[in-house]
């Protein structure tokens, strides 16, 4: 429990704009779709969401808030592969098909973000982006 406490603390001393932007992130990844649960895809993206969840944990856990945390969302590779052909771009006219395409192209950007931030660390910039007061 004190892992997530930690890494909250951690994500809520990121520059503004990042707590906004993991903000967004949550509330379509986690928030919306307890909304639309009844379908599968809303299940879907709330269970990928939950497992990037524990996985980024575990390496905050073992690393602290390094770059490598952009490894939570590698199950969102395979999450929006899928979601892509299941979007159709001349049929968005519900608030469902509106939240598809946004967890599409939100969760698409922040995979570049989160590669860019892999190779960063893996070519050396290991030191933590927040610290905590012990």
């Amino acid at each position: 429990m004190k892992v997530m406490f930690d890494f909250m603390r951690a994500m809520l001393n990121l520059p503004k704009p990042w707590v906004a932007w993991v903000g967004v992130l949550m509330v379509f990844n986690m928030v919306l779709p307890i909304y639309f649960i009844e379908t599968l895809e809303a299940r879907v993206i709330l269970a990928t969401f939950l497992a990037g969840a524990v996985l980024m944990m575990t390496l905050f856990a073992m690393k602290g808030f390094v770059r490598l945390l952009g490894l939570g969302h590698i199950f969102w590779i395979p999450l929006v592969v899928w979601l892509a052909g299941r979007v159709e771009l001349g049929l968005i006219d519900t608030w469902y098909e509106k939240w598809l395409l946004a967890v599409l192209v939100l969760n698409s950007i922040s995979l570049v973000i989160d590669v860019v931030d892999v190779i960063r660390y893996v070519k050396g910039e290991k030191e933590p982006t927040v610290t905590l007061p012990t």
